[in-house]
Parts: structure tokens; sequence; C-alpha cells
């Protein structure tokens, strides 16, 4: 069975930017979550195309203190049922709330299931039959890529690229098949190669394209 594999916050979800620590992080309450636009009709177009659809996410919120297991599980049904109001679903969902400097003991350690191991990729593999040369892991950040790379996916990095993500992108393991701004095109650039290349691609196995390319609203770019 192939598999979109969708990163949560920055993906699925709006982040939040955090005033007094000036970071941007997850949403930690109820209110703070948000779909982006788009998610759930590319989530269908996913379907559509023969793809289960599972999340894999790293949630070490309650590891650092920022939301209790309650607020989670209230956010989590919140993302389920704001899906199922524009009709999408996903097939499954994959946590690690592991954190090697968290507050909170129990989950207070270095893990193979945290992103950028390919734990979580590789345990719903074996519980779904899943075939990850014919799957795709979508994230906003390295660590998504990384995971996909090493469970031996093809990957998808989403947003513009920034330069001084050039040569972190070049580092062994980090570098995506594909760039997108945003989870729907990421869904009809799959749905392009899938329809000219059958059902596995890697754009280095093809001479006439490069091995990272960049698709945006006015079509592809090479990088």
């Amino acid at each position: 069975m192939k598999t979109i594999f969708l990163d949560r916050d920055g993906v699925v979800n709006e982040l939040i930017y955090w005033n007094e620590q000036g970071i941007i992080d997850s949403p930690f309450t109820v209110e703070q979550f948000r779909l982006l636009p788009g998610v759930g009709e590319a989530i269908n177009e996913f379907h559509e195309m023969g793809f289960m659809v599972i999340l894999a996410s790293n949630q070490p919120g309650m590891a650092k203190g920022h939301l209790s297991w309650e607020t989670f599980n209230q956010i989590k049904d919140k993302m389920r049922n704001d899906l199922a109001g524009v009709g999408a679903f996903l097939d499954a969902e994959y946590y690690c709330f592991h954190h090697p400097e968290a507050k909170i003991e129990e989950f207070k350690r270095s893990c193979g299931c945290r992103k950028p191991e390919p734990g979580m990729l590789l345990r719903a593999a074996r519980d779904k039959g899943i075939s990850l040369p014919s799957s795709w892991m979508i994230g906003d950040g390295l660590v998504d890529i990384k995971a996909g790379n090493s469970a031996g996916c093809r990957t998808v990095l989403l947003g513009r690229m920034k330069c001084e993500l050039c040569p972190l992108i070049n580092e062994d393991g980090a570098r995506p098949t594909i760039i997108a701004p945003n989870l729907l095109e990421a869904a009809q650039v799959i749905l392009n190669l899938e329809e000219k290349h059958g059902d596995i691609y890697r754009l280095s196995e093809h001479p006439g394209d490069r091995e990272v390319a960049q698709y945006g609203l006015g079509g592809w770019r090479n990088h």
C-alpha cells in the first residue's frame, strides 16, 4: 500500500507565534488550532490517487510542560472534526512525545521515533503493510525530509526556498525530492508525477529532470 505521510504543525495546521519566547511553535490550546487552507482538498486528492494518508508528527509539548494529555487529545479531536467538516480524514496518526531535554521525566529520552529518525514511518509500514518506496513524506522542516529519506520514501519540503537552507539541504539525507509552497500544490505535483512516470518515481532516475525541483504557481523551476 502506498502512503502519504504528513507532518502536522505547519503542514496540516497553522503554526503559532509565541510573543514572550519569540518563537514559532505548535498550538498549545484547542482555540489556537486552525487548519491551513486547502488541506482537506489535498487529503481528498491523495485518497483519490490511491494513497493512504497518515500523520507522523513530533509532539514534545507535553515533555516540555506546555500542555496536558487532556489538551493534546482535545486538539487531536478538533483536528479530526475540522477535517471531517471539509469532508476529509486521516487513515492513521503516529506521534513521538519524547524529547532528550524533557522537563517531564517519562518523556526524557533519545529515541528512534523522533524525527529525523524514521521510527514512526517504519512502524506504520509494519502496521499497515506500506510500500515505503511508493510513498511520500511531506513536511515543512528538514527533519521531515531526513526521516522520509532514511525510511526510503520520496519527500516533499513545503515552503518557499530560503538561501540559508541550501547548504543544509546538501547535507547527507536532507535533500527533498521536490519543493512545493503548500500541501495542495504538493498534491498536484505528486499527481502529475504519478501520471507521468508511474507508481515509483525519483527525479534522480530521470536525466532530464534536476534532482531537486521547485514548483510554484508559475510552474516548474529547476533549483
